[in-house]
């Protein structure tokens, strides 16, 4: 019997939890004494969050409170990519948090050249922004999670559709 198990290497993250951690963060900054007054708004767009605030000194301490919450609802901190910090109108500053989601086809060479490097009987395919990696043996597709899951990469990534 010549069956095939395979899975998918994928970078995403779930919506939901992103929501209820941004209004978790907006109830916190609304109740802190110290951030209370500072008018802060969190804008949830497609792809990015938009934060307003009156200074930089508060805008870190929402990155902190953002932060802490993403992780607790079990949201991968690579996931936020925070750009420039913009001077906006009335003496406020601005910042977009783009959101990482997908592989990109450079990152996607770059997993399947890790793969076929180091597992000889396993084939790694892209497609689309996932990577399919497949084998003959569950034991290799373990093996070949455990040595992605070690390695460092800028992006979260996920193992879904394991069969």
């Amino acid at each position: 019997m010549a069956t095939t198990f395979s899975f998918d290497i994928v970078s995403d993250f779930d919506r939901q939890e992103l929501v209820n951690a941004i209004d978790q963060t907006m109830r916190e900054i609304n109740t802190r004494y110290d951030l209370k007054d500072t008018k802060t708004t969190l804008e949830l767009g497609d792809d990015r969050i938009t934060v307003n605030t009156d200074s930089e000194f508060t805008l870190q301490a929402v990155h902190d409170i953002l932060r802490t919450k993403a992780a607790k609802r079990n949201l991968s901190l690579k996931i936020f990519d925070f750009g420039k910090i913009e001077a906006a109108s009335g003496n406020r500053v601005r910042q977009e948090i783009m959101l990482k989601k997908g592989i990109s086809q450079e990152m996607g060479k770059q997993l399947t050249k890790l793969i076929r490097e180091q597992f000889k009987k396993v084939q790694a395919s892209i497609q689309g922004d996932a990577v399919r990696v497949s084998a003959k043996s569950k034991d290799e597709l373990q093996a070949v999670i455990q040595a992605i899951k070690q390695q460092e990469f800028s992006i979260a990534l996920q193992f879904t559709n394991y069969r």
